[in-house]
């Protein structure tokens, strides 16, 4: 298992696929990796018998945008289930998905009832789930960055001018990220660049990681990712100076943040906003959970600090 800390980011289209397809997609991560990923308690804050699965009286399912490598969101979120069911005396699990509209499209059929979404993400899956409600973002989320990067071979030094790279094989992150195409496009297009203008069209590649491979391999001669994702990489060696550096730094903007499902609040109590956040801005300095989530703490957030997101995501037809 890799021991780069886990760090976030965010989201746009969805893929047509069933609800089983979507949980088959990540049966195989479960087996591996179900006993890492939280506690199974006898005992719940509503009685409901060890072991149960979403929906049960006593179980909370979360989840999160897959926008790092599996391996470290299994780590992350594997810590965190465990750390939330000894804190809120639930059974709590973690489900992976496959892909940012797996996400969206579990929190609105109820599979799951936490989710770790990106600013674009958790605008869509608000909108498709009347009654959701975020929760919590980090101390970092309300001012996020995204970062250029390039290789060496284009000859481009650090630089506020987004127009060379209109000439370069782009790639963004996922099609839904927040971080890694929703603010970098809206910001290519307030200098007048095109963000689908890209020789050969832009890429996507899926995850902040994947973009650094493919820039640094040569894939791609740029792309854009999450800051966070970026420095931690950079921090623990995983990115080669020679192969791919950072050109550019987006303004900053509301990103990350836990939302909530109506139906957990109606399975486990009208107190529930209350006790997850209670948990969440309570954890102490220095906490593991905190560590792998690159946040100094969690702080309490809603609705319209993701009023730009959704504005931007209507004008660029990522929202309907």
């Amino acid at each position: 298992m890799s021991s780069r800390r886990a760090v976030r980011s965010g989201g746009f289209g969805e893929h047509a696929l069933s609800r089983r397809s979507l949980l088959a997609g990540s049966a195989a991560v479960l087996a591996a990796g179900l006993a890492a990923c939280g506690r199974t308690s006898p005992v719940s804050s509503s009685g409901g018998p060890a072991g149960s699965s979403s929906g049960s009286p006593g179980s909370l399912t979360i989840g999160a945008i897959p926008d790092q490598d599996p391996e470290v969101l299994q780590r992350l979120y594997g810590t965190l289930a465990d750390s939330m069911s000894e804190a809120l005396d639930l059974d709590v699990r973690y489900q992976p998905v496959t892909d940012y509209g797996a996400a969206v499209s579990l929190f609105r059929t109820g599979d799951l009832d936490l989710v770790w979404f990106g600013g674009l993400t958790g605008v869509q899956a608000r909108l498709q789930t009347p009654g959701a409600e975020p929760i919590a973002q980090r101390d970092i989320d309300e001012s996020f960055h995204s970062v250029f990067i390039v290789n060496p071979a284009t000859g481009l030094t650090p630089a506020d001018d987004l127009t060379p790279l209109a000439d370069l094989r782009f790639t963004y992150g996922s099609e839904t990220s927040t971080s890694g195409r929703l603010m970098p496009a809206y910001f290519l297009t307030e200098q007048g660049v095109d963000p689908q203008g890209f020789p050969g069209g832009p890429g996507f590649s899926g995850s902040h990681d994947a973009t650094i491979s493919l820039v640094s391999s040569g894939s791609y001669q740029a792309g854009v990712l999450n800051e966070q994702v970026w420095r931690s990489r950079v921090e623990d060696g995983t990115v080669d100076p020679a192969a791919v550096v950072q050109y550019a730094r987006t303004p900053e903007y509301h990103d990350y943040h836990w939302l909530l499902s109506p139906e957990a609040v109606e399975r486990l109590g009208a107190d529930l906003p209350d006790r997850l956040l209670e948990y969440f801005t309570g954890l102490p300095a220095g906490d593991e959970v905190l560590e792998l989530f690159g946040a100094g703490s969690f702080i309490p957030t809603e609705a319209a600090n993701y009023t730009q997101i959704e504005a931007i995501g209507r004008d660029l037809g990522l929202i309907s």
